[in-house]
């Protein structure tokens, strides 16, 4: 299924953090005919990429701090949201100084296979550093845990 869904649901909040997420109230599998299932999102005026997975045994989706402040939502409320089923191929827009140091050590193959998720943590450590050194010592990290793939 392609179309879009939208429905109510609240937001529930990590009893123990501050993460918030939804759970589906609808049977994923039958929908998507999948266990795992990529998705856009949209909640008022936020839009953002996720993917619905099963947690104990229900299906969930995280909402991101980022979100939720665009959206203007908390946690424990209710909210409208809508998800369509992502079929586009996901891709992280690497840095120049990332790039060719991932290059300068032969691992742009092994970054290229990493799952998008993995992809966009490294690229988003490094893109949030506020000072230069941090942004070093962070794609020196990267460069670390990557080579040990």
């Amino acid at each position: 299924m392609d179309e879009k869904i939208t429905f109510e649901t609240v937001l529930e909040k990590h009893e123990n953090m501050e993460a918030t997420g939804i759970f589906f109230p609808f049977d994923i599998e039958k929908t998507f005919d999948a266990k795992r299932v990529p998705v856009k999102v949209w909640i008022n005026e936020a839009n953002y990429l996720s993917t619905i997975v099963k947690m104990g045994g229900k299906y969930c989706m995280v909402v991101p701090k980022k979100v939720r402040d665009e959206a203007k939502v908390n946690a424990n409320e209710l909210i409208t949201i809508t998800i369509q089923r992502d079929r586009d191929k996901r891709t992280v827009e690497v840095p120049e100084d990332f790039a060719k140091v991932l290059k300068d050590n032969g691992l742009t193959e092994v970054f290229e296979k990493l799952s998008y998720t993995h992809q966009k943590e490294h690229v988003r450590a490094i893109i949030e550093s506020k000072k230069e050194e941090t942004r070093i010592r962070r794609i020196e990290k990267a460069i670390e845990m990557i080579g040990k793939k």
